[in-house]
């Protein structure tokens, strides 16, 4: 589930979030920790390449550390009952990264694994859709295949150099004595957003309200069909139990029905004529004999034995 990991964070009371004060030396706080990292830090500055930076492909003059480029294409297709609806299909979806760092004064953190971020804010440079011009041709094929192409969307996303981030991940210090953020290990989500640390946590909130509700409305969707199944559940069980003791009290009686006239002489044209002990007691139709037992009738099926 989409941001299931940021409700867990915000339940659990052990999670430390420690807003990093650029006016001390951040080398020696997390020189002080017992392993030399913050496991969960919320650190804001500017975004600064530690490289040569990415040139955006439709504007050359804006520069950045992340890019991505998707293109979509843009169909209407037919479905197996014979309407058309539109598709977007991904044709390309591709990031390009440069190293990067946040400064903010003289704290300089540099951030990896990116890509991994569950919330990555990036500006959205161009996002073009190229309409597809079909020939006659193209239009009789298209009506034959059940597919035509509307067109091409391409979007170019992009994380530009001197942007304002907040990094939330666990910082580490290694053994060059650089500053590192990056994905904490235990799982706890990562992000990348030009929100402040409040906004954020609002952000967060709110989701974690939303979802509480949903598990709230489906619970409560969930006991209310349990409690029906379990109702039509003893509802069967009780109609097969007065079944059942119908049926044995409808055994006794005719038990007790058949003793008494065995006590009494039967002449041989009340006898059954099948099992030669119980007395006549159904009415075959439609021949209107009667010359079985009730037993006995239940396994004549196709001709009268009388």
């Amino acid at each position: 589930m989409e941001y299931l990991g940021e409700i867990i964070a915000l339940g659990i009371d052990s999670v430390i979030l420690v807003i990093c004060d650029v006016g001390v030396d951040l080398h020696e706080i997390v020189k002080s920790a017992e392993t030399d990292k913050f496991n969960y830090v919320a650190f804001r500055g500017i975004v600064k390449p530690l490289s040569k930076p990415l040139n955006g492909i439709n504007n050359p003059a804006i520069t950045g550390v992340i890019q991505r480029l998707i293109v979509k294409e843009h169909v209407v297709a037919r479905t197996t009952a014979g309407f058309w609806s539109n598709e977007e299909r991904i044709v390309q979806d591709v990031y390009n990264t440069v190293p990067f760092a946040l400064q903010n004064g003289s704290a300089k953190v540099e951030v990896t694994d990116t890509l991994s971020a569950e919330i990555l804010d990036m500006d959205v440079l161009c996002d073009e859709f190229k309409p597809n011009a079909p020939t006659v041709a193209d239009l009789i094929w298209e009506f034959f295949t059940g597919f035509r192409q509307r067109g091409m969307q391409s979007t170019e996303e992009m994380l530009r150099e001197g942007v304002t981030m907040t990094g939330v991940g666990e910082l580490t210090l290694d053994k060059a004595g650089n500053l590192t953020l990056q994905p904490p290990i235990d799982g706890t989500p990562f992000y990348l957003t030009t929100m402040n640390v409040g906004s954020l946590l609002r952000k967060l909130d709110e989701r974690r309200r939303v979802y509480k509700c949903l598990c709230i409305i489906f619970g409560t969707v969930g006991l209310v069909v349990g409690g029906m199944v379990v109702c039509k559940y003893r509802r069967a069980r009780k109609e097969k139990r007065i079944s059942e003791e119908k049926r044995q009290n409808l055994e006794e009686s005719r038990k007790k029905r058949r003793q008494r006239v065995r006590d009494s002489e039967l002449r041989e044209d009340q006898i059954c004529v099948v099992c030669k002990e119980n007395p006549r007691e159904v009415i075959l139709l439609p021949c209107g004999h009667v010359c079985l037992c009730e037993d006995c009738s239940a396994s004549i099926n196709d001709y009268c034995p009388g």
